[in-house]
Formats: structure tokens, sequence, C-alpha cells
């Protein structure tokens, strides 16, 4: 049906570009000229997400399907309307999903590590969010991540800085949006004698679904729903893809749902985070993060469905708010040689290796250890086998640094550029397996290049162009309510 919609119903537009600093464009011009409103509006944000990682899934379906090179194109790349958005911020040229987030949700550029507060951190910024409710629309707000993560905190609250966990939840919990799903608010940072978010949403009235029982009973009402599911070695989040088993919840779930419970008459907003594809970049884990990415491109699907059943009310937009990495569709190794199909082989995240084989061994091995105890499970769960001087060199050196259990610190330049802060034996089999597909990383953080906007739906040729990452605020607001920013004060 997807195939159906992308290739039969849309007629690619295009409008001049728009460079920040620049007179007024035609771009700008349309922006003050929708004509007609949309109802729905659905904005996804792939978190560490810029072309090198959408193009490497797609790169990796298409090597899964024939073997001529090329790409399977996921669903919102097949968008009539596309853009190239920039990410700086008030501070710096790489950004934080906390800024980037800030400067989608509210139009606003502000400091890394800041929710919706200016640089001064004492005026706080209306939300596309808060401004939908006001508006009389439902809102519901879905991450892969904990809900008090910067990216979807940026839509719901106000903090000089995004590890206020307690305020944050505390915020959330004292909403008035009426959807909230996907991983679970950290209420393990609730101070000593306070109640947690959970117990404020229960004094509050809040349906809370932790289950999929509980999950599937969800029925359409007044009443605030919070769904979250997470795993005991997930950090508050949903599992990678990659790791997930039959009965987890997935975030197309969550995101099918939420139109369940939001659709009515007066319209709603959804905003959906794929905040796992970042996690997975930091960590330089390629097999994690393309498995997240299509997963990402599976919830997309559910406002497709949606968008189909109402072409003249719907908008959906998909973006990234940074890139993760530094990935790159390239590696010094294979020259101009890539084998995208490499990446099967790895069965599990590093999180889930971490978590069950490595960790284990090394719990019952505290005093000693051998490379060749763990080599099957290496060769099971990543497919390294028949390993080069250099590749046995490098595990067997990590795996000793692993047993060692030596933090590895950043002043430590050599050590921070092998293996970023994570498990030297883990991250080091992900760059083995990674360049043996053609796949390289620069970065264990952030960086600057521009991320790619995709448009469906009412008002989505407002999205073509080169503009910046605030601008998808101002574009959406027009949308939503036929008018330009300049007729709405957006700080509170």
């Amino acid at each position: 049906m997807k195939k159906i919609v992308l290739f039969s119903l849309f007629l690619v537009l295009s409008l001049a570009v728009y460079a920040e600093g620049q007179m007024e464009s035609p771009a700008d011009a349309a922006i003050e000229t929708v004509a007609t409103q949309a109802k729905y509006v659905f904005l996804f944000i792939g978190d560490g997400m810029a072309m090198p990682q959408i193009n490497a899934a797609e790169a990796y379906l298409n090597a899964k399907a024939q073997t001529a090179p090329g790409v399977a194109k996921l669903g919102f790349t097949q968008f009539p309307s596309q853009g190239l958005t920039t990410t700086y911020d008030a501070g710096s040229f790489i950004t934080d999903s906390a800024s980037a987030g800030t400067a989608i949700a509210t139009g606003n550029k502000t400091l890394s590590g800041v929710i919706n507060m200016d640089v001064t951190k004492t005026e706080k910024f209306t939300t596309i969010a808060e401004l939908a409710k006001e508006g009389g629309r439902k809102v519901g707000i879905i991450s892969s991540v904990n809900l008090d993560h910067a990216t979807p905190a940026c839509f719901y609250a106000k903090q000089a800085s995004r590890n206020s966990y307690y305020d944050i939840n505390m915020q959330l919990a004292r909403s008035n949006f009426d959807y909230f799903a996907g991983g679970m608010v950290r209420i393990d940072k609730t101070p000593e004698g306070e109640k947690n978010a959970h117990e404020v949403m229960k004094d509050n009235g809040w349906i809370i679904a932790s289950n999929r029982d509980e999950f599937s009973a969800l029925a359409p009402s007044d009443r605030q729903v919070y769904a979250y599911y997470s795993t005991s070695f997930t950090r508050n989040s949903l599992d990678y893809a990659l790791d997930m088993e039959e009965d987890d919840i997935t975030l197309a779930e969550f995101t099918r749902k939420g139109i369940e419970l939001l659709d009515n008459e007066d319209g709603f907003f959804i905003m959906v985070e794929g905040g796992k594809i970042d996690w997975a970049c930091h960590a330089n884990d390629a097999a994690a993060s393309i498995s997240n990415t299509l997963a990402f491109d599976n919830a997309v699907d559910e406002a497709i469905e949606f968008y189909a059943r109402h072409p003249k009310e719907t908008l959906i937009v998909v973006t990234g708010d940074h890139e993760t990495g530094g990935l790159t569709l390239g590696f010094a190794g294979t020259k101009y040689d890539s084998a995208f199909k490499e990446i099967d082989k790895q069965k599990m995240s590093y999180e889930a290796f971490n978590a069950f084989v490595l960790g284990p061994y090394k719990k019952a091995h505290a005093d000693s250890g051998n490379f060749e105890d763990i080599r099957p499970e290496i060769e099971e769960y990543f497919g390294l086998t028949e390993l080069t001087e250099y590749e046995e060199e490098m595990l067997v050196d990590a795996f000793h640094r692993s047993m060692k259990g030596e933090e590895v610190i950043s002043s430590r330049t050599q050590d921070y550029l092998l293996y970023g802060g994570y498990e030297p034996l883990t991250v080091t089999l992900t760059h083995l397996l990674n360049q043996r597909a053609g796949l390289g990383w620069t970065s264990y953080s952030h960086t600057g290049v521009p991320v790619q906007t995709f448009a469906l739906g009412e008002g989505h040729e407002l999205f073509n162009g080169y503009y910046d990452n605030t601008d998808i605020f101002k574009k959406m607001y027009s949308i939503m309510f036929g008018q330009n920013t300049a007729a709405v004060a957006v700080a509170e």
C-alpha cells in the first residue's frame, strides 16, 4: 500500500533555496501564504540520523535482495519533498540533542544541553506540541529511549540542563499531553522522600501500561496514557531492534497505538523519535544502527497508512536532529569495495553482547581469562572467522583490556580513539565487522554535517530547499495554523 501511495498520488514540487541571513526568498513567502491547514501532523526525528545512516540501511536492504550495487529505498526517502537542514546551535557548530530538539520544537537556537530556554537560561520557549494542545489538538510523544531524554523532553519540558531528569519527568507527569509512549522515565533519579513520576501520574488519574497485555488493552478515552516497555539491561529504553524478542513492543506498535488513541475530529500532533539510532552510532555499531533505522521506517509506515485515509488533512515530516559517529560508506581497507551483507553476520547489539556474553565471562573469570574461551561466541554473534593477523592482534589486545577492567578515559588519547569509552573488546568487534562491510567511523560523538528532511502531505512543498533546523518549526506552524510564526509569540 505504501509504494502505491508514494508512486501514484504525489507530484514533486520545488521551491527556491532558503539560506539564513539572506533577503526573503520565495520559500519564506510561501510560509506566510499557506492556504490550507493540516489537521493531523506527524513529526518523526531519527536521532543521530543523517544521510549516511539512511543510505547504509538502504544499501544493506539492497545487498540482501540482490548482488548488483544500489539501494532499496525506505518509505520516507520516497516522499515528494526533500530538503537539507543545518544543525548548528547557539554555541557550537556541532549540536547536541537538547539544543537541536529545542530548535525543531520551538524555532529557537540555544546552547547544547539546554531544553527550551534561551542562552541566558532565563527565557522559556513554547513548543509546537504545546501550541497544538492549546489549539485543541491531542498530543502524543513517543520515543525508543527514555521519555525524559533530551529529544522527547524538548516537546514538553523547560530546563537549563538536560540532565535534570527528576525535574523533567515531573514536568511530563504534570503535563496535559494525551499520550506518552516508549522508554521508561528515569524514576531512579527521584530524590529521597519525593514521589516519583509514576506515582504522580497515578495520583493524576493517568492510565499506565507497562507490558504487552496492558498495552493491548488500551482504548480511546479522555484519560492520559503513559505506556512504556523496557528490559533490565537497556537503561529504560526499548531493546535494539537487533535484540528484540517476539513479545517486545516495537516503535511502530507504539506509533500505531498512538494513532488509535489520539484520532479525533479536532486533529492531533504526534512526535516519534528513533532514539536508539543515535545510541548505536555513539558506540559505532552499524548493525544496530541499520536495524533501528529500519524500525524507524516501520514506524513512519504507520503514519503513511493513516495519510492514505486522510490525504488532504495530514502532514508527515521526517528529519534528524544531527549525525552521530561520523559514519561513512567507504573504508580504506576495502578501497572501492563494499560488502553490506557482512552486516548480517552480527546477531546481537554491542549492548546485548556486553550484558549476556562478555559481562558474565568477566564476572566468572575475574582473575584470569583466555581469548580462546570467548572466540566461539565472537564467531557466532559477529561472524568474525578467518581473522587476519591484524584483526587477531586487535581483538586479543582489546580482550585483555576488557578483562583488566581499565577505565578508558579521554585524557589517554590513543585509548579513546580506539575504544571511545566503550567496552574495548565489543567496540573492536563492531569496528572490525563494519570495516569488512566497507563502513568507517570518525567519532564517538556527534558531527556537524547537515541532515535531510522529508515531507509528505498537506503543505509538503515547503520542506524543499536548504534551510536551518529552526525553520522546521516555522514550516510546521504555518501548515498547522495557516499563518506565519510572526503571528504568534513563541516565548513564555
